[in-house]
């Protein structure tokens, strides 16, 4: 069986123009093309790891996301002995392609595909078979789960015909088609998983965001005063931010065939991006009133300001009177 390894991290363009290219392999042509997740291809190697022969696909999504899909062959996959072997080779991937920089923080995806050939008699009865083995495969652990974890863990799938069909979980998913027709499927859990990356690296520029502005009007002793220039920083990266949401919310519109919307559906709960969409969208919205809150509080901080400033200028202006006064009289007095 063949062993297709996911990576995906945050990776800008280097500025250079690239060559975009549309998502290739489709079971059926879908009625609309995801023109709007700009795909550009950055090489393909073969790397030896542990012995064993690495095919390596690299891709840049959007300008921001490098998409790593590593495949290679592994004899019995559900052998306790290979578990071990497998975590080797994939720990090796990581630290080839991810840098040290996400691999500490832990803002990367990595997902494990099984591509099979062969199922018999069918899917289903393949599945149930191998249950036991296939959920210890998904989630890699040793340890076996009962049958309400195991029924858990395969319960998500799509089906394309009798002998086709694609189970999904939120750690890894199981491909099964005769034909080698695994492109499909690869592609759209590769677009799962940049969606749930983009979502975790807006999360972080939301939280960023927060840290900077909890630290510069509350937690400085010496807090400075807000000024105009803080105040249109923390707007304009507001703004980025919700732009890069809406874009991450749009650039799914390539579900056109039965096949590509029922999958899809299968991998958006799985990796529970309803979810992640839900709580990016409360903390822009929180985000949002909080920067109203300090607009708000500046514009008064200001106009108290005028009015203390224009309450100085009469008291001086008094000031200048009498001393006129004073000297006039003064004057008076000599004569």
């Amino acid at each position: 069986m063949e062993i297709c390894y996911l990576l995906a991290f945050p990776d800008a363009d280097d500025g250079k123009a690239p060559v975009f290219e549309q998502f290739k392999g489709l079971k059926d042509a879908p009625y609309f093309q995801p023109v709007d997740i700009d795909l550009a291809t950055l090489g393909e190697e073969t790397v030896v790891i542990e012995g064993y022969a690495v095919t390596v696909a690299r891709q840049r999504y959007d300008g921001r996301v490098q998409m790593v899909a590593c495949r290679f062959d592994l004899i019995d996959p559900f052998a306790s002995s290979v578990l071990q072997l497998r975590t080797k080779i994939q720990s090796a991937l990581q630290c080839r392609y991810i840098p040290e920089t996400y691999r500490q923080s832990g803002l990367y995806e990595d997902y494990t595909i099984l591509l099979v050939q062969t199922a018999k008699p069918i899917p289903e009865k393949w599945i149930e078979k191998n249950a036991a083995a296939l959920a210890k495969f998904i989630r890699s652990q040793r340890e076996s789960f009962d049958k309400a974890e195991i029924h858990e863990i395969l319960m998500s799938r799509a089906q394309y015909s009798a002998k086709e069909l694609t189970l999904v979980d939120w750690e890894g998913a199981v491909i099964i088609a005769p034909n080698a027709d695994f492109e499909s499927d690869i592609a759209l859990l590769k677009i799962g998983n940049y969606q749930l990356l983009r979502y975790r690296m807006l999360d972080q520029s939301i939280e960023m965001m927060l840290d900077k502005i909890n630290e510069t009007f509350f937690q400085n002793k010496r807090r400075p005063r807000a000024t105009r220039g803080i105040i249109r920083q923390i707007a304009e990266h507001r703004i980025e931010v919700m732009l890069d949401f809406e874009r991450v919310e749009q650039n799914l519109l390539l579900i056109g065939d039965w096949y590509t919307a029922k999958l899809y559906e299968v991998i958006h709960n799985e990796l529970y991006l309803k979810a992640w969409k839900e709580i990016l969208k409360n903390k822009l919205d929180s985000l949002e009133n909080i920067v109203e809150t300090i607009k708000d509080n500046f514009s008064t901080s200001w106009e108290g300001l005028m009015e203390r400033a224009e309450l100085v200028g009469w008291v001086i202006l008094l000031i200048g009177y009498l001393y006129l006064f004073f000297i006039d009289d003064l004057g008076k007095l000599a004569k």
